[in-house]
């Protein structure tokens, strides 16, 4: 017997009943499915970030091995004194962070503040300010069940 056979002898209140606990269970079927992918997404994005934080760490650490070794190989290739490599190697790394450091101060310079929203904020609060509340008669009761808002006049 199908479900529409079944509808025929089941009155509305059942149909609704029906319709209301199957409604239920798809909602909760969805919102069991959305936590199982926030889950998976956790984990992606936790896995993925230890693996930067370590990839950063490596870099980090391998800095010092790679700056004496351009040292060295400067020292190598023009036969000057090892601390004038030394510090040919320092000058380059100040020099790059000098360049970074502009180029990062010129990115910064072209940040401006979001207009659009800043205008839209203002036009919404001009326009809740001028909102007024719906005039009742001296004496006349609220009706059950509304909810009376008050304004501030500060």
């Amino acid at each position: 017997m199908s479900a529409a056979d079944e509808g025929g002898n089941r009155s509305l209140g059942q149909l609704v009943s029906t319709a209301t606990s199957e409604l239920s269970a798809l909602v909760h079927d969805e919102i069991a499915l959305a936590k199982a992918e926030l889950r998976q997404d956790v984990k992606r994005v936790v896995m993925g970030s230890t693996a930067g934080i370590v990839a950063g760490v490596l870099l980090l650490f391998s800095l010092p091995v790679l700056s004496f070794a351009l040292a060295y190989g400067v020292h190598a290739w023009t036969d000057l004194g090892l601390a004038w490599c030394f510090l040919i190697v320092g000058g380059l790394y100040w020099l790059l962070a000098i360049v970074l450091g502009l180029m990062a101060l010129a990115k910064f310079k072209k940040v401006k503040p979001p207009q659009k929203s800043i205008a839209s904020a203002k036009e919404t609060a001009a326009v809740l300010g001028n909102v007024k509340p719906h005039p009742r008669a001296p004496g006349e009761a609220v009706p059950s069940g509304a909810h009376v808002v008050t304004r501030s006049t500060a």
